[in-house]
Order: C-alpha cells, then structure tokens, then sequence
C-alpha cells in the first residue's frame, strides 16, 4: 500500500522538512477556507470575506474587520491535532527539519514543535501601529471584536497577520526556501497549493522523495513520488502509536 511506503520513507529519511496548509489544522476544529464548510463559503456576511481581510478593508474599516476576524478566525480553545503532535514528535526524533506552513493558529508550536516558519503570520503576535508595542492574544480577545488600542498611544493595533493585499515577510521566504532545497523528504499535506506565492515555494525541492497528502487533488500532483487523497491523521496517527 501507498500509505505504507510513505510511513517507511519518512521513518527512513533525515532530513524532513513539512509544508502544511489548513487541512492540517481542520482535525483541531478550524475550518478551511475554500470547501464547502469553509470560512468563505459559510460567512453570512454580505462583503466577501477575501475584501474583508484585505489591507484596505483594514485600513478603512477596522470595526468591521475586527468584527469578522474575532468571529471567524481566532480559535482560543482549538487544540493540537493528531497531525501536529506528529510533527513535533518528529522533529523530536531529529527527523524533521522544520514545518512551513500557510495557518495562523499556532498550533504547531502548541504541539511541542520548536521550528515553524508562519508563512501567513499569527494571530499570537499583535502591534501597535504607531509605537510597535506588541500584544498578546489575550489582550485582542479581550476586546471582544471591537478594535483593539494600545494602552500607550491609543492608537489602532493590527494582527502580525498576511492580509490581502500584503506581501509574504523575506525573511520566511528565504528560510522557507533553504529548508525545502536541502531537503531529503519534502512532505506536502493539508493545502490545496492554490494558493501563490507560497504554493510556489515546492518547485524548490531537489531532493529524494516528494509526498503529497491531501483529501482533494492539487496542481502538483503529478510532480509527486507518491500522493495520498485522504486526512493527514491517517498517515500520522501511525506516528503517536
């Protein structure tokens, strides 16, 4: 079976790195963006969500920004899935290099994983943006989807979060690409690589094996050693037992 050579691959492999998207984070009850019981499609708002969490929107209407994003997109209480404690358990073992990966829920690092490149940002990490002061996601909830202020200037305090609109941090994307271009094992798992300029980041990948583990196909595919369309839990659970 399929499911069984990639489980012998990564236990024979050194050098793992891991390029998640939400699916990864779905097993932990945050839903997606795109499918059908996704953030975008279940949203009764009548402004698109991808306007809404665009620069602009933000800038021009924060109330309502803050609104959707307190309602749709942070997950205080989510916990660590099977998939994320498998890649700390991983990285543990000295097998997994690092995880990229496109969510902003932190659960990752929840999960005991130590190097995590966010791609997209996180909701863990807010600032002020007059003075920069950083805030915690405590004091964000605390504000219970009305803007949130900086205790010192008063000014408005925006997520560390990739809006629409807004280019990827270098810094991640230069990282990001070193990790996959020394890779010896590049697992794909959880996204739809629909996404650019992120999705773009595997055409890095030289190395041995290229697994992709999704429940629907991706444009990439066919650039795979092998592909599983299924939930990444049912390839990591192997992982925890």
């Amino acid at each position: 079976m399929i499911r069984d050579k990639v489980i012998s691959t990564i236990e024979e492999s050194s050098n793992i790195v891991f390029f998640g998207g939400a699916g990864v984070s779905t097993e932990s009850g945050i839903p997606d963006f795109r499918s059908a019981d996704g953030i975008y499609n279940s949203s009764d708002s009548l402004i698109p969500p991808e306007e809404i969490l665009s620069h602009t929107f933000f800038m021009k209407h924060p109330h309502e920004f803050y609104d959707f994003y307190y309602h749709h997109m942070i997950f205080e209480d989510a916990k660590p899935g099977v998939t994320h404690l498998a890649l700390a358990r991983l990285e543990q073992r000295g097998k997994l290099r690092a995880v990229i990966t496109q969510n902003i829920d932190g659960l990752h690092q929840k999960a005991g994983s130590r190097n995590v490149i966010e791609l997209h940002g996180t909701v863990n990490s807010n600032y002020c943006m007059r003075c920069g002061r950083f805030y915690p996601l405590s004091y964000i909830v605390s504000f219970k989807g009305d803007v949130p202020v900086c205790e010192d200037d008063g000014d408005i305090i925006k997520p560390k979060v990739v809006l629409y609109e807004e280019g990827l941090d270098q810094d991640d994307i230069m990282r990001s690409v070193q990790y996959i271009s020394e890779a010896d094992t590049l697992i794909v798992g959880g996204t739809s690589l629909n996404v650019y300029p992120a999705a773009g980041l595997i055409r890095y990948f030289g190395g041995k094996h290229l697994i992709l583990i999704n429940r629907d196909e991706t444009p990439y595919d066919h650039l795979a050693e092998y592909v599983i369309h299924d939930d990444l839990s049912s390839v990591f659970g192997e992982f925890l037992k």
